[in-house]
């Protein structure tokens, strides 16, 4: 990675307004700063709007409904991500194109498109002005930070301006933890060498994408919030939780869902179909050796629990089967990817009929076929995890260029 162009990237990023007594502890997200400026950065433009069901305010208004409905903002298009801009689709499905019946605005699908088809709808909708708002999980294989990294690449090749609106990474912006991604593994699970759990809010990570990713950068400006601190946790922020997809619940699924996801990279169910995704793991014929085992090592911050559930859909669907629950009792101890690396080498040895997808999916989601092939000859979570530690320092060397906040 080369930094480049970080002179260019910081003139444009709006600046964190210093917080006042009154309002240390409140948080203000990018939306709240720039509808209180009365959307002067928008000034003069038609707006377009990548966002989905989070992209609301406090009160939980959608931003699309406040935006249409004030003078001050010409918004005149809607662009949406996998599972839709209003929500009404499953993983990997979206919602095509259509009108929207509450605002009337058109509504484009980009879910899957890139480049210059991505490019031509941006230009076929007329905006000048692209604008991303919508609540990331803190994971690289989370699909909405490739639709911002897609969408920023069209944007540059459309001729069009792009806005960032930040949001709270809910797990925190602690460090980054994990593998980062080679780049002959790059699918819409991770486009670019980030690590696992990236430990960025969506602003810092289109400043990276700008800086380190694109082609050329695209003219980009970051609405920063005020009030958050890269040590909080979602539920310090005041803000309501909307499922940012329909399996990720609760924030407490984000923060298992970096380490867990991997199992969707495997015959075991990873919890779709159950009221605790990602938080539920097992299959049939697993029993308590496997919660046994895994306690057995004394992750710091989580304990598990023998665990039996039946799927209502995915995997094992109408069918009982044993696993483990995950109780993450410390936050700040807990490391979700070191976690998940246990899980899976665990889940191994104690069950004769683990297998991985037989696409590898597995190397999609940790970026290489590292932690596949040296859990297939034996190796323990450690050694796993020592696997990644030279790439993951020189990825967190790279992003800290990038950080936006304390």
């Amino acid at each position: 990675m080369h930094l480049s162009r970080r002179n260019l990237l910081a003139s444009a990023t709006m600046a964190a307004v210093p917080a006042t007594p009154e309002h240390r502890e409140q948080l203000h997200t990018g939306f709240e700063r720039l509808a209180a400026d009365g959307y002067s950065a928008l000034s003069g433009q038609r707006i377009g709007i990548v966002t989905n069901p989070t992209g609301i305010t406090r009160d939980t208004s959608h931003i699309v409904d406040v935006m249409h409905k004030d003078p001050h903002v010409k918004l005149t298009a809607v662009f949406g991500p996998e599972h839709g801009f209003r929500g009404t689709a499953q993983a990997g499905g979206s919602e095509g194109r259509y009108d929207d019946p509450a605002t009337g605005l058109p509504v484009y699908d980009t879910y899957l498109k890139s480049g210059r088809p991505l490019a031509d709808i941006f230009t076929a909708s007329g905006v000048d002005t692209i604008v991303f708002d919508i609540q990331d999980v803190g994971a690289r294989f989370y699909t909405y930070i490739w639709t911002l990294y897609d969408c920023m690449e069209a944007a540059q090749l459309a001729g069009k301006r792009f806005v960032v609106l930040d949001r709270p990474n809910p797990v925190t912006g602690r460090s980054a933890q994990g593998p980062v991604l080679h780049k002959e593994f790059a699918t819409f699970v991770g486009r670019q060498p980030i690590a696992q759990a990236h430990g960025m809010t969506v602003a810092e990570l289109a400043r990276l994408f700008n800086g380190e990713f694109l082609s050329a950068p695209v003219p980009l400006e970051t609405v920063l919030m005020t009030g958050w601190k890269r040590t909080r946790f979602y539920d310090a922020s005041g803000l309501p939780w909307v499922p940012p997809s329909p399996n990720m619940p609760t924030a407490d699924t984000a923060l298992v869902y970096s380490g867990t996801c991997m199992f969707e990279g495997t015959n075991l169910s990873e919890g779709r179909g159950t009221t605790r995704p990602f938080e539920l793991l097992g299959a049939e014929d697993v029993d308590g050796r496997w919660a046994a085992a895994v306690n057995e090592l004394g992750l710091p911050g989580v304990r598990f629990r023998e665990a039996y559930f039946t799927p209502t859909f995915s995997k094992f669907q109408g069918k009982t089967v044993g696993g483990v629950q995950i109780h993450v009792q410390d936050r700040a101890a807990y490391d979700p990817v070191r976690t998940g690396v246990a899980l899976l080498v665990t889940a191994r040895k104690v069950w004769d009929g683990f297998a991985w997808r037989s696409d590898n999916w597995i190397d999609k989601l940790t970026g290489s076929t590292r932690v596949r092939t040296m859990i297939d000859a034996g190796a323990g979570t450690d050694e796993v995890v020592a696997g990644w530690q030279e790439e993951l320092a020189a990825f967190r060397s790279v992003r800290k260029e990038y950080l936006l906040y304390k």
